[in-house]
């Protein structure tokens, strides 16, 4: 999608959104990159844009600086990656993270600023709307609806599009995440970290377009998606160590049980122990499950730390208030657009 640039009105003090940061990992975007830029550029008039190219075997880094943004390099390959150096290298007030592909209608972005900073949402997510199918495949669509459907279960929360790559988040969001994915389940992991800390989290539909001619998509369906469903095995280990550990120590138990059955009903019937090696197994699955359950225990207390010291790291960044000036010239571009 190519913006007319001319419509959009210019702020000579160009300093209206000095506080925000446009964050966007690339690779061999060479095609698009340009459009993401310039479009931000005439939106967010102040604002910084930067790109991290994740070593792009094409002209994404030149044709991004030609456009105007802040280009960085990250060598070790992945989106993960990339949005580490981005998180740790930028510093704003409200950031906003997007594909370079130009897939993302990004015409309402000053709206939803306004709502984040209104509300104080920490995370707000961009559900992907479309009905052209090239641009969002009917398998992609299934998989991200399982996965978004199995963690909203999970943290007893309500998800629309947990995999989109359009977000705007606040600083303490930002700098309070460990981010430890590598690739594209970075969203799962940033989505969950959400929950753990309670942030303020909101999602709003955003139109989804298919990419330009020549461009391909970096997501391999099957090997990203065993990757983010590796990352809601770990997380739900690291989360629900009781669900987990102790639903395999009472399933070790009540087998235990269940075998151990035919060899009590043998001794009271004969006085003695016919399967020894029987009674041996079943008590040693017995005593394994009963370990996994005070593990499960044990891990439960860890967790709970683990999730008050991010808590923790989350509050002590503070939200800086809009300022009276910030607030007027807000609602000038508003009506300028």
């Amino acid at each position: 999608m190519n913006y007319e640039l001319d419509k959009f009105e210019h702020d000579a003090s160009g300093n209206r959104f000095d506080d925000v940061a446009v964050i966007i990992p690339c690779l061999d975007e060479a095609l698009s990159i340009a459009d993401v830029v310039t479009g931000f550029t005439h939106h967010l008039p102040g604002a910084q844009i930067h790109v991290c190219d994740n070593g792009s075997s094409d002209n994404t880094a030149a044709v991004a600086r030609q456009a105007g943004a802040i280009v960085c390099t990250e060598i070790n390959k992945g989106k993960g990656h990339a949005l580490r150096r981005l998180f740790r290298d930028t510093e704003a007030e409200i950031y906003i993270m997007v594909d370079g592909d130009m897939t993302y209608d990004i015409s309402t972005v000053v709206d939803l600023i306004e709502k984040v900073r209104r509300d104080g949402i920490d995370l707000m997510v961009g559900t992907r709307v479309t009905e052209d199918g090239a641009a969002y495949r009917r398998g992609h669509r299934f998989g991200n609806k399982l996965l978004s459907n199995t963690v909203a279960w999970l943290f007893q929360k309500k998800l629309g599009d947990m995999l989109s790559g359009y977000r705007i988040m606040s600083r303490r969001f930002v700098k309070s995440f460990p981010i430890s994915a590598q690739g594209f389940e970075i969203e799962t992991e940033m989505t969950i970290h959400a929950f753990q800390v309670e942030a303020a989290y909101a999602e709003t539909p955003v139109t989804y377009f298919a990419r330009a001619d020549g461009s391909t998509s970096k997501l391999s369906t099957y090997k990203d998606g065993f990757f983010i469903l590796r990352t809601i095995a770990d997380l739900l280990v690291l989360e629900r160590p009781v669900m987990v550990f102790g639903g395999i120590g009472l399933a070790m138990i009540l087998a235990s049980v269940f075998w151990f059955l035919p060899v009590l009903a043998e001794y009271y019937r004969t006085g003695l122990v016919m399967r020894f090696p029987t009674l041996v197994v079943c008590a040693t699955i017995g005593l394994t499950g009963l370990i996994s359950i005070f593990s499960g225990i044990i891990l439960a207390g860890v967790a709970r730390s683990r999730r008050d010291q991010k808590r923790l790291s989350f509050l002590s960044f503070k939200r800086v208030p809009r300022t009276a000036a910030q607030m007027t010239s807000l609602e000038t571009l508003r009506g300028n657009i």
